[in-house]
């Protein structure tokens, strides 16, 4: 293979193209440790150093610091690896190393998420949102499920009569075009109708 393109990435790193298309990303200090220049070959040995032993090791290391600071989703991660333009197999190595941990956990997630926001998001809201994030339906509707058989469940009711008392809502003087408008807002926030004109009917103020 032949180094056909070095371009630079910023003050610190490059871009590396092997016979014409795009290969990974290395530190400049590393361009002069194994002496890649453009037009000339990679030697096999510097290749499968940088793709089995440097670039995996720097995946699963910026997959730890970024777990680190934050949960996030498979897909969440994968999507940062991606930013860092990572090669796709040691994006899945890396994936794998912290999976194998725990670390990322899509349906614990989804159960934290839910338990976390239930008091003041809709239970359509959350979902949208997980499923947002890369987690598949049917793992957001396992983790409603669990919460429920805790006794904790998105109560949709409740929350939108939270919503509702923050606005000083009042059924009594309210205007039909004010409820329309709160009706198009609390459809938006992800209720569904029935809900909405269910709290819409109520006189929250005595709640």
């Amino acid at each position: 293979m032949f180094v056909t393109k070095i371009e630079e990435l910023d003050k610190k790193r490059a871009r590396i193209f092997l016979d014409m298309e795009f290969a990974f990303v290395l530190y400049k200090a590393e361009l002069r440790e194994y002496q890649l220049k453009e037009g000339e070959e990679i030697g096999a040995e510097e290749y499968s150093r940088i793709v089995g032993e440097i670039l995996p090791k720097r995946a699963k290391l910026r997959s730890m610091n970024l777990l680190k600071a934050k949960a996030y989703t498979e897909r969440q991660l994968r999507e940062k690896l991606q930013r860092g333009e990572y090669p796709e197999e040691i994006i899945e190595e890396a994936i794998a190393y912290v999976k194998s941990f725990g670390y990322i956990d899509d349906r614990q997630y989804a159960q934290d998420f839910i338990a976390y926001h239930m008091a003041e998001r809709s239970g359509r809201r959350m979902e949208q949102e997980l499923m947002a994030k890369g987690i598949r339906r049917d793992m957001i509707r396992e983790a409603m499920e669990n919460l429920a058989q805790e006794g904790e469940t998105p109560d949709d009711l409740s929350v939108a009569k939270k919503i509702l008392m923050k606005k000083n809502y009042d059924p009594e003087t309210a205007t039909i075009k004010e409820k329309q408008k709160l009706s198009a807002f609390l459809y938006r926030k992800g209720f569904q109708m029935d809900t909405i004109r269910s709290v819409l009917a109520l006189d929250i103020s005595a709640i």
